[in-house]
């Protein structure tokens, strides 16, 4: 997939007034995660945007969000156990700083799902948060980083653990189209939820989190009970190939770790809903745009 259109020299103040230039808007690096889990079937965790977010407000996403600058500092660096900055860089096909992207994901999943895959440098399971006590210390510490008063590394090196770069899989990038005021370049990863820990929305850019089968969720959508972006459909539509947690996790461990293999979906032209993702393979896929909104899948079908 060829790199997304940087900002460009168009007006000062971007989206505003009768000189808005689509093509000026810059393009942001993003992380975005499927958590799995067996209830007793496969099932993602989702949550609800604020209707009041700038960006996909009420809409139905996974946990995620831009980029930061700390996520690709040296210390940031050191945090993910099992996997360096070449490899995480070599699997996205880009230079260097590929790593930030687990940091930025991990992150995310933390401070809007309270879900940290994190566990002891020294190794053993991912974090326990059963025990009242831990899960109160790790609430005030979800509260400090979501403040903006602290720093979510400062969280993972005080409590003597690491990130968890082994067990969370890249498996999808998609470039938001020209239009909205605010544009990304995300990354989709994949990974299963921890024992002993329980999601909980934030209450400010996510206010509600439901467990849901893919398939659920795409009849929901559907139906115009969650409604969700391209992204958010195109990847509930290859989960819903799997049958359980364990598949799901095995294609996505098996999957190239270059870009051999990946999968270009296109938009279908003049068609609405969930119906306008066409696949490699469907029967109008040369009909379809490869302008519109480009999206690659790494994600191997059972």
């Amino acid at each position: 997939m060829s790199d997304p259109p940087r900002a460009s020299t168009g007006m000062a103040s971007p989206g505003q007034g009768r000189g808005y230039d689509a093509a000026s808007i810059p393009v942001r690096e993003a992380a975005t995660v499927l958590i799995l889990a067996e209830r007793p079937g496969l099932e993602v965790l989702m949550l609800k945007r604020n209707a009041r977010s700038v960006f996909v407000g009420d809409m139905w996403v996974f946990p995620g969000g831009a980029v930061d600058p700390h996520d690709a500092s040296d210390r940031a660096d050191a945090a993910v156990a099992h996997r360096t900055d070449r490899e995480a860089s070599a699997i996205l096909g880009i230079d260097a700083g590929g790593i930030a992207y687990w940091v930025a994901a991990l992150r995310e999943t933390f401070e809007e799902a309270g879900v940290l895959l994190a566990h002891a440098a020294a190794g053993g399971p991912l974090v326990d948060l059963r025990a009242p006590e831990v899960a109160a210390r790790f609430a005030r510490h979800r509260d400090w980083v979501n403040s903006h008063e602290g720093d979510f590394i400062d969280v993972v090196e005080r409590e003597g653990l690491v990130l968890d770069g082994a067990g969370v899989h890249y498996v999808a990038r998609w470039v938001t189209p020209l239009g909205p005021p605010r544009r990304y370049d995300t990354r989709f990863f994949v990974t299963a939820m921890p024992l002993g820990q329980t999601p909980v929305a934030d209450n400010d850019e996510a206010v509600h989190h439901e467990w849901v089968s893919a398939r659920e969720a795409l009849d929901a959508h559907i139906a115009g009970d969650m409604r969700m972006l391209t992204p958010t459909v195109s990847m509930l539509q290859r989960l819903s190939a799997f049958g359980s947690v364990e598949e799901a996790m095995a294609s996505a461990r098996s999957a190239p770790s270059d870009a051999s293999a990946d999968e270009l979906v296109r938009i279908r032209f003049g068609r609405d809903g969930v119906d306008r993702i066409a696949y490699p393979g469907d029967a109008d896929y040369d009909r379809s745009s490869a302008d519109t909104e480009t999206g690659v899948i790494r994600w191997p079908r059972p």
